[in-house]
């Protein structure tokens, strides 16, 4: 009659032979997509690194100039810290608005109204519409000669603006139409987490005798921590990319006014021909958003581990 103890390990053995079989079934099926995933990201990544420590174009020879294009750029560049100035007014201006925006809408939008659905809809429209979409129909409601604010401005006796044509106000116009493109995919996210908060939590809220508004900041509100940190990290992210409405809308003007760093990077590779002096600017770029990425999974370690004790 076998022992116990040889039966507890054949199980122990037979279990780890499972789990290889398992793993090696599973890394069978993501091979073929790990493969893309590293040809068409962590290949292009490696060699834009290896070309931000040389002088070189797309073509013709090469020189090596180590941390060169790195020191030039934080030291002696004033068009780069133009770029990163004008990138983080954007993101200091358009996180925090998308953020109150998409939660404020989201709130609205969980009440019992007519047609509720179709306002749902009408709010997200704009976040699957194309960047040159958003930025056409901008251009044509900030049109400093003929655009529809500047109409509407006439009404009420107050002058025209310039918008994208003045330096003081394009960043801000720009901020406003990223807005209108984005807040959409926060209203989503900030409605599905209002409604997944438990009835129980504020019926026992009214019981206790609080009313809608400390119910709200003190019910609804830590309920919605999880969603506000993803969306405040994936917003961030997506203002420190900026590019696309860019391009399509103000070309980096007026007077580099609405200049980011993704567009200087564009400026530096694919206008002046610099490759290695724009792969170092994308470079530093990549270190931000690496770090952010670091920070994003250890807040989600960290509630994931309190989520636990609790």
């Amino acid at each position: 009659m076998p022992s116990p103890r040889g039966s507890r390990g054949q199980l122990r053995g037979g279990l780890r032979r499972r789990r290889r079989r398992e793993t090696l079934e599973a890394w069978a099926f993501v091979s073929p997509a790990a493969i893309v995933v590293a040809a068409l990201s962590l290949v292009p990544f490696a060699w834009a690194f290896v070309l931000s420590l040389r002088k070189q174009a797309f073509s013709g020879p090469s020189t090596f100039v180590g941390t060169r294009n790195y020191e030039r750029l934080l030291t002696s560049d004033p068009a780069f810290r133009t770029a990163v100035s004008n990138t983080l007014r954007y993101t200091l201006a358009y996180v925090p608005a998308t953020l109150f925006l998409g939660l404020v809408i989201a709130l609205l939008l969980n009440q019992k109204v007519r047609f509720v659905g179709v306002y749902r809809t009408l709010i997200f429209v704009p976040f699957v519409a194309s960047s040159a979409v958003t930025a056409l129909m901008f251009g044509i409601v900030f049109d400093s000669s003929f655009g529809i604010v500047n109409a509407a401005l006439g009404v009420v006796g107050i002058g025209p603006e310039g918008f994208f044509d003045d330096p003081d106000q394009a960043l801000w116009a720009l901020v406003i139409a990223s807005l209108w493109g984005n807040v959409g995919f926060n209203v989503v996210l900030y409605l599905a987490a209002i409604q997944d908060v438990p009835l129980e939590l504020r019926e026992a809220a009214s019981i206790d005798g609080a009313n809608v508004w400390n119910t709200f900041r003190h019910v609804v509100v830590p309920q919605l921590g999880p969603v506000t940190t993803f969306l405040t990290l994936y917003q961030t992210l997506n203002a420190l990319q900026l590019f696309d409405l860019v391009y399509a809308q103000t070309r980096g003007g007026p007077l580099d006014a609405t200049t980011t760093v993704v567009y200087y990077v564009y400026q530096q590779a694919f206008r002046y021909f610099h490759a290695g002096y724009g792969s170092a600017a994308a470079w530093l770029l990549s270190l931000v958003i690496l770090a952010i990425g670091v920070l994003e999974a250890l807040l989600y370690r960290r509630r994931g581990l309190a989520g636990g004790v609790a």
